[in-house]
């Protein structure tokens, strides 16, 4: 049995080939290869929640559970408002073979994910990046933008301006980055090519009437279907896609709410973005076109993850397994 906390799969998986790993996890969604029940909710006391998401991948040999504990008011207490592990079995056996922190886990598969959908979406070249939200995906997002796109420019909002200052002490780290913190989210948005929505917003926070021509959009905040970071509008101009379409029609709050409005038909939401990777649908028609990506997360992105930072702990025979 392996136990792999954040510092080790932080060392182990690095963003990069992560994207690498996301993408073919996406694929395999849109070919049938995943098997996933949509995740369950367990209301625990108001407002927490335990959260458990099961799948398995038989053509990559894994299988295992993510359970998470939701407790929204942590932020306040200075502590993670998601707590939880990803748990692996060997397929072969049955036995469980690893144990893994997920914040981190999913803090890297969800930039990821971003990442994978800007790569296949977002007009070449693209090189100023607005991002709405300073909290944990803030930093993972500037990192996987980073490994997509030639990024030149950061424009940083948050709800509180300390916040964006905050992340700004981080940046560091990356580099030669030009970066501003704006007063609103509209003000973010000009002249950028990619926006990342990674707010715990439950009301909108992007209006599609500040996006311009061939922005592209990745929606991540918002993963239940009474929350929503992005308006009707946003929904409405773009080509809109998302991770997997059967969580999406019932979890994706952004469409869901543009759906019940009438403002967009069921058609309007184009595919899967393993579809496009596949080469089935078309992503990026023309360069003045929006695209937006809806990321609610999927099992997969969890296990492929999870399955890599495994085999390579393995490899690297620094991690002593523990007996179990």
């Amino acid at each position: 049995m392996q136990l792999l906390g954040a510092a080790a799969i932080e060392a182990l998986l690095p963003m990069s080939p992560c994207i690498d790993v996301v993408a073919g996890a996406m694929r395999a969604i849109s070919c049938g290869q995943v098997l996933a029940p949509l995740r369950n909710v367990m209301a625990l006391q108001s407002p927490n929640a335990m959260g458990i998401m099961p799948g398995a991948m038989p053509a990559h040999g894994c299988f295992g559970v993510k359970v998470l504990a939701l407790y929204p008011g942590n932020g306040a207490k200075g502590l993670p408002s998601h707590a939880g592990m990803v748990l692996l079995f060997d397929s072969a056996s049955g036995a469980p073979v690893a144990v893994l922190e997920s914040n981190s886990l999913t803090a890297l598969r969800t930039a990821a994910a971003s990442a994978v959908a800007t790569r296949a979406l977002a007009r070449p070249g693209s090189s100023v990046l607005a991002l709405l939200g300073t909290g944990h995906q803030a930093l993972w997002h500037v990192r996987a933008m980073r490994e997509v796109m030639p990024l030149r420019r950061l424009q940083l909002w948050n709800h509180r301006r300390d916040g964006a200052q905050q992340l700004m002490a981080q940046l560091g780290e990356l580099g030669a980055i030009e970066v501003a913190v704006a007063d609103s989210p509209q003000e973010a948005l000009e002249g950028a090519d990619v926006v990342c929505t990674v707010s715990a917003a439950r009301e909108p926070i992007l209006h599609g009437a500040w996006l311009s021509p061939g922005q592209h959009v990745n929606l991540v905040g918002a993963s239940v279907a009474s929350a929503r970071e992005a308006d009707d509008e946003v929904v409405r101009r773009s080509r809109y896609f998302v991770d997997a379409r059967a969580s999406a029609a019932v979890q994706a709050g952004e469409w869901l709410h543009a759906i019940a409005a009438g403002v967009v038909s069921h058609e309007h939401l184009l595919g899967e973005i393993g579809e496009v990777l596949l080469g089935d649908i078309a992503g990026r028609i023309h360069k003045d076109d929006i695209t937006v990506y809806k990321s609610l997360g999927h099992t997969a992105q969890d296990l492929a993850t999870a399955d890599t930072i495994l085999r390579m702990a393995r490899a690297s025979g620094q991690y002593p397994e523990l007996p179990w």
